[in-house]
């Protein structure tokens, strides 16, 4: 764990937040009655176990993932009170913002990798910062092994996903995807079996948050997207030694940017993505859709590849597999910035500083 890897001390919360985790949404009115009939009973465990590792040690900081539904602006305060800093990670506000916007005042920090999302939090009352997503290289590293695709794609099938993929193939491009939604019902991963494969996930706050996205259903595709991609390239969720070590298995890896079905509203959303910084990390050669807050993080098309329409994904997909060297070039260029500039030790590092933390 990164926070342990600094060299501080943790004591973790002991409470099993999948129930609450799975009824966020108070306008759902079956979700909202789980809320009202069960959010006190975590608050007081939260109070009762905080005020007992305070007593035998001062706590510095508070620090979660919490969402409107975990708890009151109340309870934060009330930790608040205790002399310790409240902190909250949250990487949803792309789309989830209200389901954080009356907690977030609470806390005396909020921790946000939307950048076009601080505004938000500002007018509401709260005091963001901002914290891009990492990755953690005692877990996302290359592997030693053969290469053995040409274009890969790993991740759970939504939005326009489908429509870059099949345009891959129309151009003959070897593709291959696993995740959930690609295959047919039948040979899909279980939501049990998603949820114990990405467990290990739980090493830093934004991996709570990939859980809850893999716990939720496949968003449906809109009637006017629907992209047949053939079940001989699909296969299921990868458990996350797989995914790893898939980074060195594949020529290219691909990304996304889009968020859920916004790319057939007027308002497409882009947003980076955990996978943005893991994928490098992990030796991918990764090309992702071009998005301007890359810029902030790599030297595009030098360290990673961005496209800028499936046109674009075609005729780069075809360069750099026909270019090996500057495709290795460029893949280790990645690594060496990832590992330098993109662990979540250094964002910790930088976040605390912020804080005003030494």
């Amino acid at each position: 764990m990164p926070l342990v890897d600094l060299k501080h001390d943790v004591v973790s919360f002991d409470y099993d937040l999948t129930p609450h985790f799975l009824h966020l949404d108070p306008s759902e009115p079956h979700k909202r009655a789980f809320i009202v009939a069960n959010r006190h009973k975590l608050e007081a465990a939260l109070l009762r176990q905080i005020e007992a590792a305070h007593r035998e040690k001062p706590i510095d900081v508070f620090f979660s993932y919490f969402y409107n539904a975990c708890a009151t602006p109340e309870t934060i305060r009330a930790i608040a009170d205790m002399g310790i800093t409240t902190v909250n990670w949250f990487c949803n506000a792309a789309y989830q913002f209200h389901l954080v916007s009356e907690i977030a005042p609470a806390y005396h920090f909020s921790l946000v990798p939307e950048v076009y999302r601080l505004d938000d939090y500002r007018r509401v009352g709260a005091n963001p910062i901002y914290c891009q997503m990492a990755a953690n290289p005692s877990i996302y590293h290359p592997h030693d092994v053969p290469l053995e695709f040409d274009v890969v794609f790993v991740g759970q099938k939504y939005g326009d996903r489908p429509t870059y993929i099949r345009r891959l193939l129309d151009a003959g491009i070897p593709t291959r995807v696993w995740g959930p939604g690609w295959l047919p019902p039948t040979t899909t991963m279980t939501t049990s079996e998603i949820w114990r494969n990405r467990l290990r996930l739980l090493t830093t706050p934004a991996g709570w948050s990939a859980i809850l996205r893999q716990l939720s259903p496949a968003p449906a595709i809109p009637t006017g997207e629907r992209v047949n991609v053939p079940p001989s390239i699909c296969g299921p969720a990868l458990d996350d030694d797989a995914l790893i070590e898939m980074y060195s298995r594949a020529r290219i890896h691909l990304g996304f940017s889009s968020v859920g079905e916004t790319h057939a509203s007027g308002e497409r959303i882009l947003q980076v993505r955990l996978r943005d910084f893991e994928a490098p990390m992990s030796g991918a050669f990764y090309m992702v859709e071009y998005m301007p807050e890359l810029e902030t993080f790599y030297d595009v098309q030098k360290e990673v590849v961005c496209y800028r329409s499936a046109d674009d994904l075609v005729e780069k997909a075809r360069y750099y597999l026909d270019h090996a060297d500057e495709r290795e070039e460029i893949r280790q260029a990645g690594l060496a910035r990832a590992m330098r500039d993109h662990t979540w030790h250094r964002r910790f590092e930088v976040a605390f500083a912020e804080m005003g933390f030494k």
